[in-house]
């Protein structure tokens, strides 16, 4: 079957519901799958339960759903610059599952390959570690922590052929790839849609057998930055400068 849907909605129509699991790549909001995320908001579903990094910020990536109410648990490493996100977890209405950011990505990993469990020294004697089982191994403490594969994985990739083949740009090759392989399905928006065969093969990250179906967003496709700063050039000139 053809991979490539015409929009969002296309692309995720028949795979929604209600308490599902997702992960979301992205960090911060570079690589986040915003046009996926907004066609999951305007679907309406609801208790939903989502892996990513962080929640994004008040107005944009995962923010817009918390906004609505459609997050009941967020699994993350990072919940900063996002109000309503703390608004919502002081005030009890909001699940948080805190993972350290290594072992979450490795979490998605293992997931992904097939392991439902591993052991890490990170976050022994700590609070993450409450509940969970440990063991000593030569000498040293370690946590056991669960593998995850999710309902669904929502992608951002630079440029994706007609087979569904990934090569994601810079920082946005972040928690995208290990999200890929780590779901049921997988779909992805790219910036740039390009025919099958026309992508060096040395040069994909994601091999289209993980990506179930994908769409090619608009041209002139806003990539929101979080904080912009700029400082001087040597000349004195003003740079304009992201960082």
């Amino acid at each position: 079957m053809p991979k490539l849907y015409p929009n969002a909605a296309a692309a995720l129509d028949g795979v929604l519901r209600d308490g599902m699991t997702i992960l979301a790549g992205g960090f911060g909001l570079c690589g986040v799958p915003v046009a996926l995320i907004e066609a999951i908001r305007d679907s309406g579903v609801k208790d939903l339960t989502f892996v990513s990094n962080n929640a994004g910020i008040d107005d944009a990536g995962l923010g817009i759903l918390l906004r609505t109410r459609q997050i009941r648990k967020m699994i993350s490493s990072y919940v900063g610059e996002n109000a309503e996100f703390a608004r919502q977890y002081l005030a009890g209405e909001l699940e948080i599952e805190f993972n350290p950011q290594g072992t979450l990505a490795e979490r998605i990993r293992a997931g992904g390959a097939g392991i439902p469990a591993f052991y890490t020294k990170t976050g022994y004697g700590t609070a993450v570690a409450e509940g969970k089982e440990t063991r000593e191994f030569d000498g040293e403490h370690y946590v056991m922590e669960r593998g995850i594969f999710a309902d669904l994985a929502i992608i951002h990739a630079w440029k994706g052929d007609t087979e569904g083949n990934l090569v994601y740009r810079k920082t946005a090759r972040n928690f995208n790839p290990v999200m890929a392989t780590a779901s049921r399905m997988t779909i992805a928006q790219v910036e740039h849609h390009v025919p099958a065969g026309s992508m060096d093969p040395d040069q994909i990250h994601t091999a289209g057998i993980f990506v179930k179906r994908m769409i090619a967003l608009p041209a002139g496709y806003e990539k929101r930055i979080e904080n912009r700063t700029v400082r001087k050039r040597a000349d004195g000139a003003t740079g304009n400068r992201a960082a």
